[in-house]
């Protein structure tokens, strides 16, 4: 055992480029990796090529060991293929930098990296934190059945629950309740356990000073990465029914063009008054202002047991902002949220997410303006990512002061 005051070597492995992030959890690991140098560990990121890696070593203080063989990342092509195969290389690299430099901890982030850093736990003799900011493997039921077959993917989520069962890690950071059930269900400690949630920047995020103007055409507001999940059925179904009931409606939609958008827009054009705004790729730092001009922010997330494990970064980013939002029921938002004045929760029906899109507009500013404050406040108090970061980080050390090296009697 070692003393926790003490500063760590820690290698952090991730299947996502570290800088700048690219959505979905990716954000995440920036923070970590800040609040663990803070402290003063010594940090090195194990994950794809970037660019301009020794500015971002120089800016977080780091050292990149970087994976080159192919291309990585949430728009590379063939990604799945890809993320299949990487665990593979990613060992490797980390046990070659290993027999250089011993490592005091090994920190996985998402699932892909979590098979990596379970097979090097005996290998290296290091204690091992997995860090699950979603179930990778449960956003996959809301895929096509021709692509995603039901009994492939509930194999897949299977073993990506098993991991640290099977691997015996020293401790596991949850993105939610949910997720912490599933584990222990699958039988892992709880005591082993550390729900984190998912955050949110609080400086890149402030409350709105200014309400959109009486008598623009309202406007419904979605950013973030677009994937399947995002834009199926659901919204689809909605947008047609806010668009015959009001049809002035603007739907606006930040965050880069995918697939998934351009699919779900060219179906959409179809409805007959169906106007929309695609901004197209929008820094972290700006989506705020792209919010504070809209009347709704929506979250119409398709139900898998991904959605349901999710703690979604959308509708914190609405709270923060003191924009009344819309979301289907997923578990571990409904959970933390359901108190919310701010927030409406459908059910997994795109009318009744429509209704309530309309409820919202309909409602005067002066019944909800009043809790947008208590709202936002509240989540910059528990979801910053600096109070997150913290809590995880203070997990890992503890964990790593207690671990018992492998073979260790008791």
């Amino acid at each position: 055992m070692r003393e926790s005051s003490s500063p760590l070597r820690i290698a952090f492995l991730t299947h996502e480029p570290f800088y700048p992030p690219s959505g979905g959890g990716s954000a995440e690991a920036v923070y970590l990796v800040q609040e663990m140098t803070r402290r003063g560990h010594e940090v090195h990121v194990f994950g794809p090529q970037i660019d301009e890696a020794k500015n971002v070593e120089k800016k977080f203080g780091i050292r990149l060991h970087q994976f080159t063989k192919w291309p990585m990342g949430r728009y590379a092509k063939l990604r799945n293929l890809k993320y299949l195969a990487y665990p593979f290389f990613l060992e490797r690299m980390v046990a070659a930098v290993a027999r250089e430099k011993r490592f005091d901890l090994l920190f996985s982030q998402h699932a892909i990296s979590a098979v990596a850093a379970g097979k090097l736990k005996n290998r290296l003799g290091v204690p091992v934190v997995m860090n699950f900011p979603d179930l990778l493997t449960g956003f996959m039921e809301t895929w096509p059945g021709y692509i995603a077959p039901p009994p492939v993917v509930q194999a897949l989520m299977r073993y990506e629950i098993s991991l640290p069962v099977r691997y015996q890690v020293d401790g596991v950071c949850a993105i939610s309740d949910e997720f912490v059930e599933r584990l222990a269900a699958r039988g892992y400690p709880r005591e082993k356990i550390c729900p984190i949630y998912y955050g949110y920047d609080a400086m890149a995020f402030p409350l709105r000073q200014q309400l959109p103007l009486p008598g623009n055409s309202p406007v419904v507001v979605m950013h973030g990465s677009f994937d399947a999940h995002h834009l199926g059925r659901i919204a689809f179904a909605a947008v047609k029914f806010v668009v015959a009931k009001k049809p002035e409606t603007i739907f606006r939609f930040v965050g880069r063009r995918t697939s998934g958008l351009e699919n779900f827009l060219r179906r959409a054009q179809a409805i007959p008054h169906f106007k929309f705004e695609a901004t197209g790729f929008v820094p972290y730092a700006e989506v705020a202002k792209q919010l504070a001009s809209a009347n709704v922010g929506i979250v119409p997330y398709e139900e898998s047991a991904g959605t349901h494990c999710a703690f979604v970064a959308k509708i914190v980013e609405y709270a923060a902002s003191g924009l009344p939002a819309v979301c289907t029921p997923l578990k571990s938002v409904k959970s933390y949220f359901k108190n919310d004045p701010l927030v409406k929760f459908s059910s997994f029906n795109g009318d009744d997410f429509g209704a309530k899109i309309l409820a919202w507009l309909e409602e005067p500013v002066a019944a909800w303006q009043p809790h947008a404050a208590g709202s936002a406040a509240r989540v910059k108090a528990e979801l910053d990512w600096q109070p997150l970061s913290r809590k995880a980080v203070d997990f890992a050390e503890k964990i790593c002061s207690t671990a018992r090296p492998p073979g260790f009697p008791g």
